[in-house]
């Protein structure tokens, strides 16, 4: 445990940024400190957000059959509101973790632990980016603006988790796959059990990846007593991890069983072979994990962007089918 790295995290760089990012040698220099609070340096996260709402919107094309042109900007507006409420909600995690953040090495080049901001700046700068996503959720249906209301509580209560229980990611479940409630009841007018199904699926998603990442930082997290799946589960992490696996394609699986029309058995085949293949991606992480290696496991949690997209790409093919 450490204070602030020297070498590239000196220069206001994150040390666990992707390497060569945008925002370190291409954003303006005043705008750095703002965009590393959002996460822009290490997208993965948006896609983590994003995802869920994607397969919620294309299951609802495929379960009433009816694509309409509104669902393109469902489509984009989804994807713009992922980024802007995910930079909100990072910017917010970081707010409420920053004295702990400056006590672990991994985080404590972060902006605010490392001095490049203000707790007072940087709430300002979550407020901004949540008020440009409620302005992009008002173009939605109702219900779906509602929906997209309520899902600031979990977002508000999830830094604090790992405080007081052992199982936070399932917090960051309940936030992070929220977009496929959102994204469903955007294009249906209400809320339907495949959504519901399909949130959940997410949830256990969440638990598999995030439990992943947790273990980079079990040293850290025990010597200033935070909370996490990874430090729970210890050993005994892979069995979990197929518990979640399990979870995740079975839930996905009923979300698509009860969603396909009746009849269609060629878009039937084609949903379900989303949740199977992404499974097979699933199992590929576990048989390259490696709980030691810092490095294995920040390339297999990153690896869940294409685990996740998987599922996209099979639901828009039904859909278009």
């Amino acid at each position: 445990m450490t204070g602030i790295p020297e070498g590239p995290e000196a220069k206001g760089q994150v040390s666990d940024a992707v390497q060569g990012n945008w925002v370190d040698h291409k954003a303006p220099a005043w705008a750095r400190p703002y965009l590393r609070l959002s996460r822009a340096d290490r997208p993965i996260g948006t896609w983590l957000l994003l995802l869920p709402c994607w397969w919620g919107l294309f299951l609802a094309m495929v379960a009433d059959g009816q694509p309409r042109l509104e669902d393109a900007w469902i489509f984009v507006g989804c994807a713009i509101g992922a980024f802007l409420m995910r930079g909100a909600g990072c910017t917010w995690n970081d707010i409420t973790d920053r004295h702990f953040d400056g006590q672990v090495a991994r985080t404590a080049s972060r902006p605010i632990p490392s001095g490049q901001v203000s707790a007072k700046q940087a709430l300002a700068w979550a407020c901004a980016q949540a008020l440009i996503s409620f302005a992009i959720l008002l173009t939605f249906h109702p219900a779906a603006i509602l929906l997209g209301v309520v899902s600031l509580l979990p977002v508000a209560v999830y830094p604090f988790a790992k405080r007081f229980t052992w199982w936070p990611q399932v917090f960051l479940g309940v936030a992070f796959n929220w977009g496929a409630l959102l994204a469903w009841t955007a294009h249906t007018g209400s809320l339907g059990w495949p959504a519901v199904l399909l949130y959940l699926s997410g949830i256990a998603w969440t638990l598999f990846y995030d439990t992943i990442y947790a273990h980079q930082d079990t040293e850290d997290d025990a010597l200033i007593g935070i909370k996490s799946t990874a430090r729970l589960f210890g050993e005994n992490t892979p069995k979990w991890l197929a518990r979640f696996l399990v979870l995740t394609v079975g839930l996905m699986g009923g979300a698509i069983i009860l969603a396909a029309p009746s009849g269609e058995i060629l878009k039937l085949v084609i949903l379900l072979a989303g949740p199977w293949a992404m499974g097979w991606h699933l199992m590929w992480q576990m048989r390259r994990l490696n709980t030691e290696d810092s490095g294995v496991l920040l390339l297999l949690f990153r690896s869940n962007r294409d685990a996740g997209l998987i599922p996209v790409l099979f639901f828009a093919a039904a859909a278009l089918v």
